[in-house]
């Protein structure tokens, strides 16, 4: 197999796959044929350079047509390539240059200052640079297993130091089951997945998918701003769009989110969504975003399907194939059906049987899947188990409240108590009364012994680089 050869080249060279707007507003488009004698230019660089077949190249670079083109190199001649997200400082680079042990850097500019500071130790190039883009575009293309790497990926890091995550080219062809059945793009249309580089879900999203559906994918390298992203989504025509549930909250929590009329389809994952979140967009917009459920390890397991309506808050049910099990609450996956599952964590076999997931759901009676917690992140209150996702989600629906974070805290008497950090609308002071009002709020709206006892009023969350609550900075934040 080789994704380079059987699609990008498979395709028209005149069609277009990708439009890039940079971060000065220039904006382009890139036809199939132009990204393939790129990654022919840059590939011809890496082995200028000494790369093997099998070995690493980090980047660090923003949504650019130079990260696409550096996932076609690598995926041409049999080169891993390791997405790092411009948000990492180097003490962040040191630890995935010393786990991953890079052949070469290739770095934006503007990041060129942290790699230095991180001392990689290996070849450095520099982008945008139009010699690696420009040279000769016959490089050869790589006859590749299901088990050659084709990325290195880190998790998250939420409850600990993050684990090197090693992906076969078995990953990028498995993406074809989530590209039909929950991204579900369609040939002519645009499709824009919002994930900077570094997060999983950006590695299969950005344009794999939207390629095996025979859509062009729109990359825009900008921070996000709520406004900007809708005007971006009308003026683009973006018809399939894909952001963090962060993104989709913030937008409905900025004010009125106003007419969509290209968008088809909507849809999220990482972490819970919220049902606050998905009746502001149900209600302004007339569409449902569907939510689903991976791992970096994993890939995309669940989803809501095109068609099917699920209860608010759910993160879909199994993609077809795939076998998932709630065993004792924790949702377990036979690695056997997942077509994009790890080779192995730091060089090392992923472990062997049924896979674990640390997370916690429930089931309903038709099949539809909840997430509650992570399995460490469950809260023991006087016996009861409570997990945090819930109390979130109701939480969130106060028109006080912004954005939140719910987490146990010791307690002498009940083991723990249910805590939350949350960020108000209006940041003005915050009051006994209001804490008092949100406490109330909660007890109406879900059993009563979920409801917060500990209330801290914060200006924003700590995140992780992939956009997940860091609750384990969280609470040493709050611990000061």
């Amino acid at each position: 197999m080789n994704f380079v050869r059987d699609v990008v080249a498979g395709r028209p060279a005149g069609e277009l796959a990708v439009v890039t707007l940079a971060a000065d507003g220039a904006r382009r488009e890139w036809t199939f044929g132009e990204l393939l004698a790129a990654s022919g230019s840059l590939a011809n660089a890496y082995l200028d350079r000494g790369v093997a077949r099998g070995e690493t190249v980090l980047t660090l670079v923003g949504n650019t047509v130079e990260y696409v083109v550096s996932i076609l190199a690598g995926l041409r001649i049999g080169v891993a390539t390791l997405p790092c997200s411009e948000q990492l400082r180097p003490k962040d680079l040191q630890l995935r240059l010393r786990r991953a042990r890079p052949a070469l850097v290739l770095a934006d500019v503007r990041n060129r200052a942290v790699v230095d500071a991180a001392a990689p130790g290996c070849p450095v190039l520099d982008v945008p640079a139009a010699s690696l883009l420009g040279g000769d575009p016959q490089a050869p293309f790589a006859g590749l297993g299901p088990t050659d790497p084709a990325f290195v990926l880190f998790t998250s890091g939420t409850s600990g130091e993050p684990k090197l995550v090693t992906h076969g080219q078995r990953y990028v062809a498995g993406q074809q089951l989530q590209a039909a059945e929950w991204m579900a793009a369609r040939p002519g249309e645009l499709v824009w997945s919002t994930a900077a580089p570094g997060w999983s879900k950006s590695a299969r999203n950005s344009f794999l998918a939207p390629w095996f559906g025979g859509a062009a994918a729109l990359l825009q390298d900008e921070r996000f701003v709520p406004a900007r992203r809708l005007a971006t989504v009308r003026a683009e025509g973006v018809r399939v769009l894909c952001m963090a549930p962060t993104e989709y909250r913030l937008i409905a929590a900025a004010g009125p989110i106003g007419p969509l009329p290209s968008l088809r389809r909507a849809i999220t994952a990482g972490e819970p969504l919220g049902v606050p979140a998905f009746e502001a967009w149900r209600t302004q917009t007339g569409l449902e975003i569907s939510d689903g459920y991976g791992q970096t390890e994993t890939g995309q397991v669940t989803g809501v399907r095109p068609g099917e309506s699920a209860p608010p808050g759910s993160m879909g049910r199994p993609l077809p194939g795939v076998r998932a099990e709630v065993v004792d609450g924790e949702l377990v996956l036979d690695p056997a059906s997942v077509p994009t599952f790890f080779l192995g964590y730091d060089g090392s076999p992923a472990p062997a049987g049924p896979w674990h997931t640390g997370d916690q759901v429930r089931r309903d009676d038709d099949g539809w899947l909840f997430f509650e917690a992570r399995a460490d992140d469950v809260i023991i209150s006087s016996g009861y188990r409570i997990g945090p996702a819930e109390v979130e989600s109701t939480l969130s629906g106060h028109p006080a409240v912004r954005e939140c974070a719910v987490f146990g805290v010791a307690d002498d008497a009940r083991g723990q108590v249910v805590a939350a950090a949350v960020v108000l609308r209006d940041p003005g002071p915050a009051s006994p009364e209001l804490v008092s009002e949100l406490q109330a709020f909660v007890r109406a709206e879900t059993a009563p012994y979920k409801y917060p006892r500990r209330i801290w009023f914060v200006p924003e969350l700590p995140k992780t680089t992939s956009g997940k609550i860091n609750r384990v900075a969280l609470r040493e934040q709050l611990s000061r």
